[in-house]
């Protein structure tokens, strides 16, 4: 199954994507030997946030716990087709999540299937619930390349712990729902990702949830560290399994995040997010959009890309990245992509 998923993967490339990624990687290795700022080519990598709404209330998730100080809301179709004219001849991936649940956006596989057509490999996340086998069949339909389900507990008692408001019977039918549509529609796409989530009430089933992906027909199982706001005096979602998590405990028992923070980072050069309202921020780990580079509606990607917002928020990256305050939490390095 990952070589099907490679070959649609190379199947959507061309020459002038292969020459800016190569821009991109040459430019990057230079900003980190020289320590300038330099950004040749363009993002490869964007997410969109396709709506902040969701159905579930995940205790780390500003979505879930409805605690954003930003505004909620629906992208605009409009806005998201601009964006897709103004990027495909150079973007690789789009990725259809930040904060919310992206099925719940009506419209939502009609940007999948726009940015498909247009040779784009598409990801996306999802908890699963809203997989019937109408959606399912409409999501082979849309061209997805990949799509990763929560399934952070392998019984319910486990997976509600964290996907609270959740029920892991709806996700598992959801899964051979979309396995069916697959099947029905003779597509190697979307590539089936089962994605948990590992914390401390749940890391006792990472061998359980292989086996019921195995079950089932998924084609991959990934494990993926939680990112905890409160941890330094300890957290309940905190695994006691080291290479499950982010944090580490200090000889004064207090915690700190595994993460150097190297005055580096490769997502400042190849990607960027794009909220449902337009704004353009750097990272993923800007929940609330404090760091703002640009809005598309009035600029576009190339624009904002080499603006100054982005010069100087890449060269405070790199002479201090931990005084970066979204930095101080981040993954980057410490994050565990398990098979």
């Amino acid at each position: 199954m990952a070589f099907l998923d490679a070959l649609h993967f190379l199947s959507n490339l061309s020459v002038s994507k292969v020459c800016n990624a190569v821009l991109v990687y040459t430019s990057f290795y230079l900003a980190k030997w020289l320590q300038k700022p330099i950004a040749w080519g363009m993002p490869f990598t964007i997410s969109v946030e396709p709506t902040t709404s969701c159905n579930l209330g995940c205790p780390e998730c500003p979505s879930g716990l409805k605690s954003f100080t930003r505004p909620t809301g629906n992208l605009e179709l409009s806005l998201y087709k601009k964006l897709v004219d103004e990027t495909h001849r150079h973007l690789l991936y789009m990725y259809f999540y930040f904060q919310g649940e992206p099925y719940l956006h009506p419209q939502f596989l009609e940007m999948v299937k726009y940015a498909s057509d247009k040779k784009i490999y598409t990801v996306t996340s999802t908890n699963a619930h809203f997989l019937t086998e109408r959606k399912a069949r409409e999501t082979v339909q849309s061209g997805l390349s990949r799509i990763l389900i929560s399934i952070d507990g392998t019984t319910q008692d486990t997976y509600e712990q964290y996907r609270i408001g959740g029920t892991l019977e709806k996700v598992i039918e959801g899964t051979k729902n979309l396995i069916a549509a697959k099947r029905e529609l003779k597509s190697s796409t979307p590539h089936i990702v089962f994605q948990f989530l590992v914390v401390k009430p749940n890391e006792h089933q990472t061998e359980e949830v292989k086996k019921l992906a195995a079950e089932l027909g998924v084609d991959e199982v990934k494990f993926k560290t939680a990112q905890i706001y409160d941890y330094k005096n300890g957290h309940e979602l905190i695994p006691t399994v080291a290479e499950y998590s982010r944090y580490k405990k200090a000889a004064d028992g207090t915690y700190q995040i595994k993460n150097e923070l190297k005055n580096q980072c490769w997502k400042m050069w190849h990607s960027n997010v794009v909220t449902w309202d337009g704004k353009v921020v750097p990272c993923c780990f800007d929940k609330d959009a404090q760091h703002q580079m640009g809005h598309i509606s009035t600029n576009s990607i190339s624009e904002i890309w080499h603006n100054e917002a982005y010069i100087q928020f890449r060269k405070k990256l790199i002479s201090g990245r931990k005084e970066i305050d979204i930095c101080t939490n981040c993954s980057e390095g410490t994050k565990v992509w398990a098979d």
